[in-house]
């Protein structure tokens, strides 16, 4: 009998996520040819998400809980998961309800039709305005920096099999970007619709700043692109400078009368002088990330697991 292992990164969900296990449990009923355990990572969450996890984990002998020191983050949090999990699929979704647990047969069917991965994807999204802004600039980033399919659609919600969970954790490094690693691992994808939700409460997690890491680490963790666009706009910026100063000197010959443009040669410094800080500050990410992983810096720091000690159980890596 194969296993389902569910992966939900918990954060802010105190009062959602018992709706979320109801339901992965009720759909699960009808889904008997597989056994399945549920993992949830509590990734520092300030409400009371924690005390949730403990009390669905007493209630439960196959949910297990996790609990991070700090907040390291959504696609650290999976990382704790999937480390942990055993199962030959293993199926990862978000802790608001939005991401319907009850259709996640419709993922495992395209993983028996022989796809290594399953992503969700939504006719009509839910998500507010800046959300859905921030989707497309992902979209885009994975199509350009990671050779993502341009038909595929990336969603939180998703379901790979075994084998493609063991090669994502072998990254060991800091800042995890899951695609990636998925994209690493295979690019045998489809997609299935499902339905989106409205947020049950609260808001989302994602504020600016987080979803600006998200890009920024995306495109720098498995992608060498940007220095080689900073590279091209080094050249392009060097000969646009020779080809003005050319003009300059040409234009001084014909007419001697001509004033040398003290705006002009500002506008030109000002202009090398960012793009060379530019570069300089992308190279320089580069080689923090470097030296942060030479440090051994930890994806994440797990404070306490919850309901794994019973005999029998082997959590991976």
């Amino acid at each position: 009998m194969k296993k389902i292992s569910f992966v939900i990164p918990c954060y802010r969900s105190e009062h959602t996520l018992p709706h979320v296990i109801a339901e992965i449990q009720e759909k699960m009923q009808t889904m008997e040819r597989y056994q399945y355990d549920i993992f949830l990572v509590n990734d520092c969450s300030p409400d009371d998400t924690l005390g949730t996890i403990r009390k669905l984990c007493q209630a439960h002998d196959n949910i297990r809980g996790i609990d991070f020191a700090k907040n390291f983050g959504q696609h650290s949090a999976l990382m704790a998961g999937l480390r942990h999990s055993d199962g030959d699929y293993v199926v990862c979704l978000d802790d608001d309800g939005q991401t319907p647990a009850n259709e996640v047969d419709r993922l495992i069917d395209k993983l028996e039709e022989g796809y290594d991965a399953v992503y969700a994807k939504y006719d009509h999204k839910q998500h507010s305005a800046f959300r859905n802004l921030g989707s497309k600039v992902n979209e885009r980033m994975t199509r350009s920096m990671l050779g993502k399919p341009a038909e595929i659609y990336i969603s939180s919600y998703f379901a790979v099999k075994r084998f493609v969970v063991e090669d994502m954790i072998r990254y060991e490094n800091s800042y995890p970007y899951i695609i990636g690693l998925v994209l690493r691992a295979t690019r045998n994808i489809v997609n299935v619709t499902v339905n989106h939700r409205e947020r049950e409460e609260g808001t989302s997690g994602y504020t600016f700043k987080k979803l600006f890491a998200l890009w920024f680490n995306g495109f720098t963790a498995f992608s060498v692109k940007p220095l080689r666009i900073a590279t091209a706009l080094g050249g392009i910026s060097a000969a646009a400078g020779f080809l003005y100063g050319f003009y300059t000197v040409i234009k001084r010959l014909i007419n001697p009368a001509v004033p040398m443009g003290f705006s002009s040669l500002m506008s030109a410094l000002v202009f090398f002088g960012g793009m060379i800080m530019l570069m300089l500050g992308l190279i320089g990410e580069y080689i923090g990330r470097i030296y942060i992983s030479l440090n051994n810096s930890p994806q994440y720091v797990i404070r306490e697991k919850i309901n794994m000690e019973e005999e029998g159980f082997s959590p991976k890596g």
